[in-house]
């Protein structure tokens, strides 16, 4: 981990980023990287009107031909969130047979399964699940939280990936759209995670902490994915981007059309997620995730940065519902009270010092991109 206690506390003017990301810097305004960075890809990632309409337009006529021989245009994946649910939406609105897919990790709450369900009944399409073996992925997960790597959600979002591209290669769908989205999710310090489709990165840290074996678990290395982006020609899509996307109109659209129920937070949908985002990482990396979602509402004119330091000072997570998670938690995964609380307050460790293809990777990424136009 970078050391950076004895950094003096410093934070954005413009947005509410500070010194809690180590790499985190600074102009001569106290304007951050982060928001910078963020002006600078905004032209090329947030509606802009008649330009946007048309490229929008131009997309959604590509997925229909591209679907004219398979029983689905594409692929949503629905977590029951406001950004998948508001995706799958306009994805019906725009006049695309969707395909819904749910990836279930055993740890979705009761809300986001009603939402789920609410979905694509209300839509009117039709549904696949994607669950994983239980006994696998509680080793994985527990393996990660034994690392003290930041990034315990890997496990979760390498899967997903995975599970996704089998499904659309399954059901020959070509596109799939995803909730990620610039306008609401543009910043996100890199030194607080890491790639998720690191399978060394992956197999490494399940040797050295895991038990079982890999049965079932979805993987997806580089020359998976290529195959299935080149071979297969399966692309992925960030269809927020063509709209303006407003993340509170959205909500009371999906409640009023849907009868969709907010959960509380970003990711709060599941279980897991929401303890990890608002206890795991404050409480052992000095992470709060709130200051980057924020931040990035700022930026597109969503949040002024005095309503965000006031919701800064919220308690988004009282202390009886930390205190079921945390028994839940800790009871779902086999676990007793002494040992999660000896990996809660294990030091803290970087991803670099486990196995990982990082350099690899970079460069492989970088040809693709060159190779795909991007």
């Amino acid at each position: 981990m970078q050391d950076n206690e004895n950094r003096p506390y410093q934070q954005c003017t413009r947005c509410i980023m500070d010194t809690t990301d180590p790499e985190i810097s600074f102009d001569e305004k106290g304007q951050c990287n982060h928001c910078t960075e963020y002006f600078r890809l905004a032209p090329l990632y947030i509606y802009n009107g008649e330009e946007t309409d048309r490229a929008r337009e131009a997309l959604i006529a590509k997925i229909k031909e591209a679907g004219k021989n398979s029983d689905y245009d594409c692929m949503v994946g629905v977590s029951g969130g406001v950004d998948s649910t508001y995706v799958a939406y306009m994805a019906k609105k725009f006049g695309l047979r969707i395909l819904a897919f749910h990836f279930d990790n055993g740890w979705n709450s009761e809300l986001a399964v009603k939402n789920v369900e609410n979905i694509v009944k209300k839509l009117d399409i039709d549904y696949q699940t994607w669950v994983v073996d239980w006994e696998e992925f509680r080793d994985l997960q527990i393996s990660f939280l034994k690392a003290s790597v930041a990034n315990a959600e890997i496990p979760s979002d390498h899967a997903f990936l995975a599970a996704t591209y089998h499904l659309c290669s399954k059901y020959n769908i070509k596109y799939f759209l995803s909730g990620s989205n610039f306008a609401t999710e543009g910043i996100l310090p890199k030194s607080w995670g890491y790639n998720a489709k690191d399978v060394k990165h992956l197999k490494g840290i399940h040797k050295l902490f895991g038990k079982t074996k890999f049965k079932t678990y979805p993987l997806l290395g580089f020359n998976r994915e290529f195959y299935y982006t080149y071979v297969k020609k399966i692309k992925m899509v960030r269809l927020l981007n063509y709209i303006p996307y407003v993340k509170e109109d959205a909500m009371k659209v999906i409640q009023d059309e849907l009868g969709w129920v907010y959960y509380g937070g970003k990711h709060y949908e599941s279980v897991f997620t929401r303890f990890f985002q608002a206890y795991y990482l404050p409480h052992k990396f000095g992470y709060d995730k709130r200051l980057a979602h924020l931040s990035t509402l700022i930026c597109s004119g969503q949040m002024t940065r005095e309503q965000a330091l006031e919701e800064m000072k919220k308690d988004t997570y009282p202390p009886e519902l930390l205190a079921e998670d945390k028994e839940y938690v800790i009871k779902k995964l086999g676990m007793n009270a002494e040992e999660f609380e000896a990996i809660l307050n294990a030091p803290p460790k970087s991803y670099k010092e486990y196995p990982n293809d990082e350099k690899r990777l970079k460069f492989i990424y970088k040809v693709y991109n060159k190779l795909r136009g991007r």
